[in-house]
């Protein structure tokens, strides 16, 4: 579910997957291309750090992204 809702969210921005990643690693957060594929194909876990770093950078809370709130915002 995160990783589908990150998809959503960061297409909601305009933003590509390179960006984000930029924007994470700004944030201390070290992650790969196909790692971030990985995650937003739903493969791969998502770490506490980074789901806090998701939230902050694509502007939605971490609820949103847990699927516990169905409106973005």
């Amino acid at each position: 579910m995160i990783g589908a809702r990150v998809t959503q969210a960061r297409r909601r921005l305009g933003m590509k997957q390179v960006e984000l990643l930029a924007h994470l690693q700004t944030e201390g957060i070290d992650i790969s291309i196909p790692a971030l594929s990985l995650l937003e194909g739903q493969k791969r876990p998502v770490f506490d750090y980074e789901l806090n770093a998701l939230a902050d950078i694509l502007e939605v809370s971490v609820d949103w992204l847990l699927g516990r709130e169905k409106d973005m915002h």
